[in-house]
């Protein structure tokens, strides 16, 4: 027993349970709470990191050890409070039947709908908010993807899941497809049980990588993940890894499509979540012709801006160049050949080439 404010004594065991109802009632699927210790997990991320396989996203050792000692990132912390989302929205189209459709794009079911960052911080908010007035005032700060914070260890050690051999958080009772967010908290309350590892010997994630980004169990090369080459990687994409993406047009879910304890994935109650505009299936042609200004406008508050435009189109191409050869397909590269953007014309000229013609990459005037 404690007190808060120097006024009312808190039983923290009572007030952890309640912190994980207030959060279900805030449309939150699980939440556990973690203590802060993360050396296993900071040995593990430095060995990531001597290997190059964060690529160009320097912002993974930009930061140190703020990211595995959360008490370095918001001093005082004790306690960390993991939450989950799911995010699979019921009436999508079926990600294999859009991979197997060479003419359509995919988008990682995550992107579908609206971006999760604001949604979720806004809903951590509330739930500290609730803390509030039963504890008084009390340290913390809420997370969503949007600092040098730990989830998937955070999230592991709190009894949410596990981390697969694919490096994505896995739960017995909800699969894969699931958002993360975090409030540390300076409240001493007590720890969840960590969860243990059910991956067993399956190895289903590691052959189904397009591109071989999982280079063993455990060990994912981002340098060549999809995701990180079609939303991260602002450059050219490395020409061996173009024809392996197909029409991946935004982030790879292959690995969580082949993993057996997706079959317990559930359906997401947020209706934010569902697909805007048909982008579960849609026409690789038809978005390849939006306009800047029509990028913007229907990718606001969505994850998939994040590709930026230019990155939209790069993409687009490669998965044009992947496409069945058609009048369709190869009118819609022609009119991007002499592109503003070298990047683009680089690509549309890979693809142009894949269905048979050369076009020089000079930018139009």
């Amino acid at each position: 027993m404690s007190s808060a404010a120097g006024n009312h004594p808190i039983d923290y065991a009572a007030l952890a349970q309640d912190i994980k109802r207030w959060a279900r009632e805030l449309g939150f699927d699980e939440a556990g709470i973690a203590g802060i210790a993360l050396d296993q997990d900071e040995q593990h991320l430095q060995r990531w990191l001597d290997h190059g396989y964060h690529g160009e996203m320097e912002y993974m050792q930009r930061h140190g050890t703020r990211r595995t000692r959360p008490a370095e990132l918001q001093p005082g912390t004790q306690r960390v409070i993991s939450v989950r989302m799911d995010y699979l929205a019921p009436h999508t189209r079926e990600a294999w039947d859009t991979l197997d459709d060479g003419e359509a794009g995919y988008i990682s079911r995550y992107a579908l709908g609206r971006d999760y960052h604001k949604l979720m911080r806004g809903r951590l908010q509330k739930l500290a908010t609730r803390i509030h007035e039963v504890v008084g005032d009390f340290g913390y700060r809420a997370f969503v993807d949007s600092a040098p914070v730990m989830e998937k260890a955070l999230a592991r050690n709190a009894g949410l899941g596990w981390v697969g051999k694919h490096t994505i958080l896995l739960n017995r009772r909800a699969g894969s497809y699931f958002f993360l967010g975090e409030l540390y908290t300076d409240l001493p309350l007590p720890v969840d049980a960590e969860e243990t590892d059910h991956c067993g010997s399956c190895t289903r994630c590691i052959t189904a990588c397009p591109t071989g980004a999982i280079v063993g169990p455990y060990q994912l090369n981002a340098q060549r993940c999809i995701s990180y080459l079609t939303i991260e990687l602002k450059g050219s994409i490395p020409e061996d890894l173009r024809a392996p993406m197909g029409n991946r047009i935004f982030g790879c879910d292959d690995c969580q499509l082949v993993c057996p304890w997706n079959k317990f994935a559930h359906v997401a109650t947020e209706a934010d979540f569902a697909p805007r505009h048909s982008l579960d299936g849609a026409r690789l042609v038809e978005l390849f012709a939006w306009s800047e200004e029509e990028f913007l406008k229907r990718t606001e508050g969505m994850a998939v801006r994040r590709a930026g435009y230019e990155g939209w189109l790069r993409n687009i191409a490669v998965a044009l160049g992947n496409a069945p050869t058609s009048a369709g397909v190869c009118a819609a590269l022609r009119s991007r050949a002499a592109h503003p953007s070298a990047i683009v014309r680089e690509h549309v000229a890979w693809a142009l080439a894949r269905h048979g013609e050369a076009v020089t990459t000079e930018a139009s005037p």
